[in-house]
């Protein structure tokens, strides 16, 4: 854009009484000029956060619906007013410039929400993960920091997104149980994530761990990922060094050839020593976190065996056959034996932590052979049963 241009421009506005004396050329942006027809020159500019177009066009004479048209032909979705000739009592907004009569039409800028105007400009962010960057104080409009995503802006707003520097955790160990050239093997203590839930995990997750390690899925937040522990439940995690060996592993347990043990406390004890539960299990539509027996769900089954009791508390192994969220826990709770700890589906008092404990594994490796991974049973759920 050049510089007569833009002095054209302020010129114009100074005229109209928009800008005064002391407006500098800098304070007005993204000028562009069109002739969108013989005679008539079109100019749109931004002025102190408004757009602004100046029509050029000695036939107009003051025919506003006119000169609508020529600029809703080149931006359909402008919606704003003329503005009056300072110089002239009647209505009208003509003004004489350069021996031509010159139109300024101001546009109303839309308003709608942060959200919706930043999942616009950042089209590889999904807009959950955008509200997310809003409610934690990330995004700021102008320089001002905005919290809600109802926020209203324009598209002329400069809005920021400034995320915090990502928490080294290059540092960070798990205890591996097995390693070799196809597959890592960890016991995942409680607390620790098998994968960042969204773009704004910043702790250290197993996926973390295996990234070390694998040269699968690294553009993702789940590298060497094949399945996964809840948070609160500790034990065996098998990550895939290699794509080969992750096509192998997820197969295995999408056709459910792999066998899975966990050691649970419960609270109480189970009526039946040794039993199979198949009971289908759907998402809690009061509670869309959770889930519960639902005779419309998915099929569930769970066999179970108690290995020893004091009458309040029992230590039992559980071995699910198929791998719905929150089987076990959905099972036990349903027998009115929830596991120990279970700030959802049970008492989180009854126990420092959720009593689940993933202790051994069988799952075929590359070169076909099957394999048992194990990690004892944690000392105080024997304790618990005393």
């Amino acid at each position: 854009m050049s510089k007569a241009l833009v002095s054209e421009v302020l010129g114009i506005l100074r005229q109209f009484q928009i800008a005064g004396s002391l407006t500098l050329r800098k304070e007005i942006k993204n000028v562009k000029e069109v002739s969108p027809r013989m005679g008539v020159r079109l100019i749109s500019f931004n002025f102190e956060k408004t757009p602004y177009h100046i029509i050029s066009d000695a036939s107009a004479d003051d025919d506003v619906a006119y000169l609508r048209e020529l600029i809703l032909a080149e931006k359909p979705r402008a919606i704003g007013n003329f503005v009056r000739n300072p110089y002239d009592e009647r209505t009208t907004y003509g003004l004489r410039h350069k021996f031509k009569d010159i139109y300024l039409f101001q546009e109303r800028p839309a308003k709608h929400r942060i959200d919706i105007e930043l999942s616009q400009r950042y089209d590889d962010l999904s807009r959950s993960t955008i509200q997310k960057y809003i409610k934690a104080g990330y995004v700021a409009v102008d320089g001002t920091v905005v919290t809600s995503t109802k926020h209203d802006v324009t598209e002329l707003d400069k809005i920021s997104i400034t995320l915090p520097e990502k928490k080294d955790t290059s540092k960070e160990e798990l205890p591996i149980v097995y390693i070799d050239d196809n597959v890592i093997v960890v016991n995942k203590p409680v607390g620790v994530l098998t994968h960042s839930k969204g773009a704004m995990n910043d702790e250290f997750t197993v996926a973390d761990f295996f990234r070390r390690y694998t040269t699968n899925a690294l553009e993702s937040s789940r590298p060497g990922i094949v399945h996964r522990l809840d948070r609160d439940t500790s034990g065996i995690i098998i990550g895939a060094r290699n794509d080969e060996t992750a096509l192998l592993l997820k197969k295995q347990f999408s056709d459910r050839t792999v066998k899975k043990f966990y050691s649970a406390v419960v609270d109480g004890m189970p009526k039946l020593d040794t039993a199979l539960i198949d009971l289908p299990i759907g998402r809690n539509p009061s509670a869309p976190s959770t889930f519960r027996v639902d005779p419309k769900g998915k099929q569930a089954v769970t066999a179970y065996e108690v290995t020893a009791s004091n009458g309040t508390q029992s230590l039992v192994e559980l071995k699910p056959k198929t791998g719905r969220t929150h089987q076990l826990r959905v099972h036990m709770q349903y027998l009115n034996t929830p596991i120990s700890g279970d700030r959802v589906y049970g008492d989180q008092k009854t126990a420092s932590r959720l009593c689940l404990h993933a202790h051994q594994l069988e799952i075929t490796i590359p070169t076909s052979e099957r394999k048992v991974f194990t990690a004892d049973v944690p000392v105080e759920f024997k304790a618990m049963v005393e």
